[in-house]
């Protein structure tokens, strides 16, 4: 392992009897700084450009450490960063962004400072004759007074000359270094230049402060008083700066910060955010407004159970305690459990093979069954909670990349399967063997009449038909039993239809989405040359579904527009107010989650699924995710819902790099994270495609 790699591993995993901190441009990628750091103040890590998020053990030995910079790292969830400062509690300034008053709020730079820790005569900055111990070698350290210090380049640690290891929580991926960072970072506020001079070396030992309680920027007493957001410039901010509501996030989030982002927080500023996190976030699932933990909601539950009708007379919903189990044990896991699908493949051992998943549909009865389809062609059905392949059947050069899947929920052993060049084909799992024999995939199969270009496929309640659409303006509606294409329903939309969906109660009804910006209702009865009514997004749609009652429509737009309709009229219900990113490759696909008390949302060119309330619309939690390895940025393709579990998806995940398959990721909201898995929290997904969904 690269030298520089070894010490920062076990810088973290140690610790450092130091009060200042400054690991500026370092390669940190999943931050753990678990080692002993109770005499530190202040950390720096500023322009460390790798830097996505933080393990759930970080910071927990750090009691004392009052002043925080993360400017231009790529940290991007809320929710995780917060519950990783939480464990913070002597923190009383944080920035992720600096915030410089414009050219009239500036008149009196440096001369309305006290003396800064960063540049004052007192400091002494000295390096211990000894660092810690790294396998087993002593590295050792020259003194140097503070100008040999700040002058010095030799202390420079370069990682350029070798990758690091893909098992490392620390990437250090290979960078030219000498590039100061002055020019880096060229907008530094006043008093941060000698630590900018510091470029990246890491300062070890006592520092002698006139006073180690000052804030990284500070205005002097006089200036106080609020500067608005507004009337500042921001520099170097990191992603997490640009979410919605971050600021109001952050300052409910985190009680005891008194100045964010260079602006002091007030007593006005906490009720205003207050107000606004309310208003768009919820606390915990099903608007429960404390934690709790389990055993007390158990000891509730059974304590009400034998005195409900003497004593109350008024009984709680049958749900009420299941979905405070569930928002019990959501809000003790910030970071959720995340494993990907693992596929027992049963053939010997020399002829396993990786699958590429491109679409996947939960089994609609059996909660243990999942079938996918892959981007050679396969469909394969396996039991997604031991990871063995229950049947395969392979593309016997008749398949390209399967899109659309649908289950039969009257004959829950049959499944349609359709590929971008047209193929349908309905198959009988009950006759396809788990590893691929040459002999028997005809008889467990009927074919159907080519839909050229699908992307979707849908059967209706009654198990009597379904339809299909693709790159066309039609629709195409086949009959099962005989297997027989009934009629094709020509210039539906007016651009592609990428998603065509039945209801789930009503056999003749279904709904349209289309890239030329419509949504459109259905019903076979009508004979649909009209459609029941139309809805307009202000993008291309991407997808539509209904909720498992009828009650409504998610329609999910390009670039995260996401709305909820009436289903029996059209009406805007909820608009989910998700930002958009301006990019019109941005596809967005939304399903729901726990019946339809949740909405999970994921598009192509972010890294996050976001799960916001059916009813309300505000946003309980983003989940990103982020492959193992250097460079391992994962893209969503295609999400579900759990339809047997609450809180739990699974996600279809893209990696960027095009060597790396695809894979489909599961997440369970109500546990933690397995450390040794080797996944965390950042995901996206990939632009290649956008059909189906």
């Amino acid at each position: 392992m690269h030298l520089y790699d070894v010490f920062f591993r076990d810088l973290a995993q140690r610790g450092l009897p130091c009060q200042v901190l400054n690991l500026r441009s370092s390669h940190f990628r999943k931050l753990t700084m678990v080692g002993n750091f109770m005499r530190m103040h202040t950390l720096n890590l500023d322009s460390s450009a790798s830097l996505t998020n933080f393990r759930e053990e970080c910071f927990t030995c750090m009691p004392n450490l009052k002043f925080l910079s993360l400017c231009e790292t790529r940290i991007t969830n809320l929710w995780t960063t917060t519950a990783a400062l939480a464990k913070l509690p002597s923190l009383v300034e944080l920035r992720f962004q600096n915030f410089l008053q414009d050219d009239e709020a500036r008149k009196h730079p440096a001369s309305d400072r006290r003396d800064d820790y960063w540049d004052s005569d007192h400091t002494e900055i000295s390096i211990h004759d000894e660092a810690p111990s790294v396998s087993g070698e002593s590295i050792m350290y020259r003194h140097f007074n503070e100008e040999q210090y700040l002058n010095n380049t030799d202390m420079n640690i370069d990682s350029s000359s070798e990758d690091s290891s893909d098992d490392s929580e620390v990437d250090f991926s290979s960078q030219d270094r000498e590039t100061s960072s002055m020019e880096l970072l060229p907008d530094a506020p006043p008093g941060w230049e000698d630590l900018v001079n510091l470029q990246n070396e890491v300062s070890f030992g006592t520092l002698d402060m006139q006073d180690d309680e000052e804030p990284f920027f500070r205005l002097s007493d006089s200036r106080l008083s609020y500067i608005a957001p507004k009337k500042c410039i921001s520099h170097n901010p990191s992603p997490i700066c640009f979410e919605k509501f971050y600021r109001e996030y952050m300052i409910v989030s985190l009680p005891n910060l008194k100045i964010l982002d260079n602006l002091p927080i007030r007593k006005v500023d906490r009720e205003k955010a207050e107000v606004i996190f309310s208003q768009n976030f919820e606390y915990l699932p099903y608007k429960r407004k404390n934690k709790e933990s389990v055993v007390s909601i158990l000891q509730k539950r059974e304590t009400r159970a034998n005195h409900t009708r003497r004593l109350f007379p008024r009984r709680k919903s049958q749900y009420y305690y299941s979905r405070s189990l569930s928002a019990a044990k959501v809000g003790s896991a910030a970071w959720p459990a995340l494993c990907p699908l693992p596929i027992m493949d049963t053939t010997a051992r020399d002829d396993r093979r990786s699958y590429r998943p491109r679409q996947f549909e939960y089994h609609p009865s059996d909660a243990s069954l999942m079938v996918f389809g892959t981007l050679d062609g396969e469909v394969i059905v396996i039991n997604h909670e031991s990871g063995k392949i229950v049947s395969y059947i392979p593309s016997l050069g008749t398949m390209n990349s399967v899109l659309g899947l649908c289950w039969l929920k009257n004959y829950p052993s049959k499944v349609i399967a359709g590929s971008d060049n047209g193929s349908l084909r309905l198959y009988d799992i009950r006759l396809m063997p788990p590893t691929a024999t040459g002999s028997h995939q005809s008889a467990g199969s009927i074919m159907f009449d080519d839909f050229d270009q699908l992307t979707s496929v849908h059967v209706n309640s009654t198990d009597e038909l379904f339809l299909a659409s693709g790159y066309s303006k039609h629709v195409a509606l086949y009959d099962i039993s005989s297997g027989r294409r009934l009629q094709v329903f020509d210039d539906m939309h007016r651009e592609h239809i990428n998603v065509v969906k039945f209801s789930h109660h009503s056999p003749s009804i279904f709904a349209t989405s289309s890239f030329d910006r419509d949504v459109k209702m259905w019903d076979l009865r009508q004979k649909p040359n009209q459609p029941c009514y139309t809805a307009l997004s202000s993008r291309g749609n991407v997808m539509v579904c209904f909720s498992p009652d009828d009650q409504y429509l998610l329609v999910s737009a390009v670039d995260n527009e996401v709305k909820q309709l009436l289903a029996v009229d059209g009406r805007l219900h909820l608009d989910f107010t998700i930002t958009s990113t301006g990019s019109s490759q941005n596809y967005t696909r939304s399903y729901y989650m726990n019946g339809r008390d949740y909405v999970i949302s994921g598009s192509c060119d972010e890294h996050v699924v976001r799960i916001c309330c059916a009813q309300t619309g505000r946003r309980l939690r983003d989940v990103s995710l982020e492959g193992k390895g250097s460079g391992a940025s994962m893209f969503v393709q295609s999400l579900r819902g759990d339809p047997f579990r609450d809180f739990s998806m699974s996600v279809l995940a893209a990696y960027i790099r095009p060597s790396s398959n695809s894979e489909i990721v599961k997440v369970n909201l109500l546990a933690s994270s397995d450390q040794d898995k080797g996944y965390s929290y950042t995901q996206h997904s990939h632009p290649l495609f956008s059909s189906g969904g």
